[in-house]
């Protein structure tokens, strides 16, 4: 790919997957948009979907996709983007995410390949405490 059209290098911005309790003590997984920079990310524009084939069968599976919008993410911070099925664990997860910061537009996709998400790959993450699966 030529130089001028990469665009600028995300860093310290990733996506987890975390595994939580909710309120009747039912084990749940949310996905949250972490900022693990020093700078303010803003106009924060984020697609997310799911992809892959039934390996019983070799039928194409895809979800819908969802789109999703946040002001703001101050440093050091986290944000639910949405809730995930463990269902859709076998395929291919995908967050296309899009923001601002100083003036700059960024953006990276995050894709977590099929049986990522997975107990054995999970571990403590940052500003949210609990364990998961990320990626940077």
């Amino acid at each position: 790919m030529r130089k001028e059209l990469e665009g600028p290098k995300v860093e310290n911005i990733g996506v987890a997957i975390v595994e939580q309790m909710n309120e009747l003590k039912v084990k749940i997984y949310n996905v949250y948009l972490l900022n693990l920079s020093e700078d303010i990310i803003e106009g924060i524009m984020i697609t997310s979907k799911g992809y892959g084939e039934n390996l019983k069968t070799g039928e194409k599976i895809k979800t819908s996709t969802l789109r999703h919008s946040l002001e703001i993410l101050l440093p050091n911070e986290a944000a639910k983007i949405e809730p995930i099925m463990e269902n859709v664990f076998g395929l291919a997860n995908e967050f296309w995410v899009s923001y601002w910061s100083n003036e700059v537009m960024f953006d990276k996709k995050f894709i977590f390949v099929p049986e990522s998400i997975s107990p054995e790959n999970m571990k403590n993450i940052p500003v949210l405490g609990d364990k998961g699966v990320m990626i940077i």
